[in-house]
Formats: structure tokens, sequence, C-alpha cells
């Protein structure tokens, strides 16, 4: 067939002669696989390369697209992940490991941490897709996500003219993949609430796809969810989730941000059973979002939930906005972010986010966002609409700066949470919990070293009880930290 060369928007044909695929050195570490592929190898392959870092909300969509290619086409196909990192943190082999097990990805990863691959390919953007016929040389590439049809046609036909020319390779390569990291009660827990008025810690359990109820001292009283992914409401142990993030609480009922089912959930503790408040289960597409019947209305990757004012708002990373639900007219839609990705301040109704990943609501008003992919905090003023930065710049400023205003750095902070006029921040990268005085502007390492030691790549924040709850994701754990003194300590959760 020609080559073609597609992004998100236009197709343009390439001149011949074809071109030959760049070999793949340059990399850092191969994971997922049991020696370093060179092209040579993979002759008779159709070969997809994935462009991706990991922090990427778009990358992680293209990831469902790429288990449906390998499912399909079998060992006709070879999907290799070429990890290009945005973020410092994301350059090293061992997090990137970690995030193999988090996406429980099966296909090779190599660490293109000095964008060598990149750079031979061409590329602009993540994430990138680019197809190597079996003769090694480049069919072509498309950019960003929801490209999965198109790819799908490509990939097939390709295999097809191959086969009918001979030079197909269907034996399996025989490579050993790595075993995917795994915990032990928890696997790679997203987020913690903490309901104070019964004393109950909930957990997202987001890779065992179920949601834990505890007492303060670890004992799970309830399993919500069978333990593997999927959509099935009713019964609390036969009711199925798909990497379950954010929670909130009102009295009995939990609300779950149903991540990569992009739903939102609920947990009625007293009936036990589970049920859908919005969504359709299909991921809603373009720039922004629209609003409808919640029930009839797609989201795209829900992340993290609050209830103020009796309004139910959503931190919707796939679309890098701020929704509301509202109970009375059960319906859902943007509240604040054109869907534009970035960090502009000014009304809601103009303002722009990337990736927001961790919302919560304070006495004063307002509700404050970790905007990830700018690694800042937002501070969005219910009563008069405004939208302003409280700390953080841009899209590639990042770092780990404690101080006031504009000298702070934090590196894709995913959660945040209110109490007595302060922030708590799990600052992700950095592997810390920060402290924030949202007025001043002062922000201060309350615990964490900046090495993933004592956090690593901690997720999700609570306080309650005289505790910061901390979902330390990559070490599979709940920690709690001392307020004052910064002291940490795991808690040992059991399910009897």
């Amino acid at each position: 067939m020609e080559s073609i060369i597609v992004d998100a928007s236009m197709a343009t044909e390439l001149p011949e002669p074809r071109v030959r695929a760049p070999e793949l050195t340059g990399g850092e570490g191969w994971l997922n696989t049991d020696r370093p592929l060179a092209l040579a190898e993979l002759h008779g392959k159709v070969v997809v390369l994935d462009f991706w870092t990991y922090c990427c909300i778009n990358c992680m969509h293209v990831l469902p697209d790429l288990k449906r290619l390998e499912r399909k086409y079998g060992d006709a196909l070879v999907v290799i992940g070429v990890h290009s990192a945005k973020f410092t943190n994301e350059g090293e082999t061992s997090h990137i490991r970690e995030a193999i097990g988090r996406h429980e990805i099966e296909h090779p990863v190599v660490n293109d941490r000095g964008f060598a691959i990149w750079h031979a390919y061409a590329v602009r953007a993540w994430p990138t897709l680019m197809v190597i016929d079996p003769e090694g040389y480049v069919v072509g590439g498309v950019s960003g996500e929801g490209h999965g049809d198109v790819l799908d046609e490509v990939v097939g036909e390709v295999i097809e003219e191959a086969r009918a020319r001979g030079t197909l390779d269907p034996r399996p390569l025989g490579l050993r993949r790595s075993a995917l990291p795994a915990g032990g009660v928890l696997a790679y827990p997203g987020k913690v609430a903490v309901d104070e008025p019964s004393a109950r810690l909930l957990i997202a359990d987001s890779n065992h796809h179920r949601v834990l109820v505890a007492t303060l001292d670890g004992r799970v009283t309830d399993v919500v969810g069978a333990g593997e992914p999927g959509t099935a409401d009713g019964p609390l142990e036969r009711a199925r989730f798909n990497h379950p993030q954010g929670m909130a609480v009102v009295e009995d009922i939990v609300y779950v941000a149903d991540t990569d089912n992009h739903r939102i959930r609920t947990i009625d503790l007293a009936g036990g059973v589970v049920g859908t408040l919005a969504g359709t289960g299909e991921q809603a597409r373009g720039l922004g979002g629209r609003g409808g019947p919640a029930l009839q209305t797609a989201l795209s990757s829900p992340w993290d939930l609050v209830i103020a004012d009796g309004v139910l708002f959503v931190a919707m990373a796939g679309p890098h906005q701020v929704w509301a639900f509202d109970a009375d007219t059960r319906r859902i839609g943007p509240w604040a972010g054109t869907g534009r990705e970035g960090r502009q301040d000014g009304s809601r109704w103009e303002s722009a986010f990337a990736q927001p990943s961790g919302i919560t609501a304070s006495d004063d008003g307002r509700l404050y966002v970790a905007d990830s992919e700018t690694s800042s905090i937002r501070a969005i003023d219910r009563r008069t609409d405004a939208v302003e930065t409280v700390v953080g710049l841009d899209l590639f400023e990042f770092g780990d700066v404690d101080g006031v205003g504009d000298e702070v750095r934090l590196q894709h902070p995913l959660g945040v949470t209110a109490w007595k006029g302060l922030l708590y921040v799990a600052d992700t990268y950095n592997h810390k919990v920060k402290v924030l005085d949202p007025y001043t502007r002062r922000a201060t390492t309350l615990a964490g070293s900046g090495r993933p030691d004592v956090f690593f790549e901690p997720g999700g924040v609570a306080v309650g009880l005289g505790w910061l709850w901390v979902a330390d994701t990559n070490h599979h754990a709940l920690k709690i930290v001392d307020l004052t003194t910064g002291a940490v300590r795991s808690v040992a959760l059991s399910i009897s």
C-alpha cells in the first residue's frame, strides 16, 4: 500500500521512494522483554511504535487501542512502547517499570530518555504512533488519541498485503516478558478519602479494580468490587470497576470516579449495592466536552471528586476541565475550563487547565485543583467564578522548590486536600507531601525525601481525625503523616 502520514487533522502522501525505518538505538534500557529489539529481528512483522510518556492522559487513552490490536493480530504484530519522558522523574527506568505495571502494559518498552528514537522518527507530540511494514519501511504515523479504527484498518491492510506477497512471518518472537509489579492487599492505590462521622477510610485499590472500606486501624470491613476490570452494577461483591480513583462521601453514599470506565459510580454502603450516576461507558472525544443528562453523557477519565454546597464537582482529566453534576436536574457537564490544555486564569468560562487530577473544597468558598500537567495548584472561587493560580507556571515549568509564590516548583501533583486554611498536596513526581498556604502562597515540604523511599509517586491525600492519609501508589501502601512533626508510618491493612 502507499506510505501515508496521518496527524490528528489531515493525511498527506509521502513521496516515493519508501522511507526505511530508523533503527531502535539510543535507548537507556528495555523493559517487558528479555533482550533489546532490533528491526532486523522484527523482519516479517508489522511493528507499531508508540511514542508516549506515562504522565500523559492522551497516552493512557491510546493503550486500550493497542491492546485490541495485539489481541486481534497476534504474532503478526509487534507493539513497542518508546518512552520519551516529559518530566525528569519519568526518565528513570525503574519508574517506567512501575508505570508499565500500573497501566498493565504487556508489550516491550524502551526508555528513550535522551529522545534519540524520538528524533530519528521526527516525532513532535505525545502520543505518536508509527507503523512499520514487514520489510522495515515506515508506512505512516498518527499523533493524538482517538485513531484506533484508522490504525486498525492500516495494520490490517499491511498484514494482508504482506501475507499475499509472502513477506509476513507469523511465528512468535519468543520474548520472555517481565512479571508485572504487584502489591499485597493493595495494588497501586490511587486515592484515599476519610469519612469522619463514621470514622471510615475509603481506599481506591485501583489495580485491584475495587474500593476498600476500612476502620482507622486498618481492618477492612467491606470490599467493593469483584477484583476484575469491568462495568457491572449490583451487590458490592459482584460489582466491577476499572481503575477507580477519587471518591467523595455523603453519609452512606460513596461517589467514585471510575476512571477507565469513564463513569461516575455510587456505592450505597447501607443498601449494599453499586450503581452508575453518570457516563455512558464510552470515552468523550474532541476538544472539551458537552454536558447533558448524566446517564446519556460521555465522560473522559474522571480522576477525582468533591462535594461542595450539594454539587458534585469532577476533576475531568481527559478534556482538561472541571465538571459538575446537578442532583436536582440529574445533568452533568463542563463547569470550568474551555478544554484547551494550558494554564489560563480568568473567569471559569475562559480558563484553561491541563489534566486536572485532584480536587478539594475549602471553607473559603473555593475549589482547589491539582493541575498535574502544569505542575500547579489552581483556585476556583465559587462566589465570583474567578480562576487563579496559587503556585505553578506552565506545561514545561516544574521542579522541586519550596518557597513563596512564583518561585515554588512542583512536579506533576495528583492530589490536594484542604484543612483548616491550608492545602496538603501530593507532589507526586517529587515523592513528597507539601503544605501550601493558598493566600500567602508559601509552600513547604511536610514529608518525603525527594527520592522514592518514604513515598513513591503518591497519588492521593486526605485529612481526617487528626492525621494526613496518603495513598502511596507505587509502594502499594496506605500511610499516615503526623501533621505537626511530619513523621510517617504505614497502615497495616487486613482483610478478614
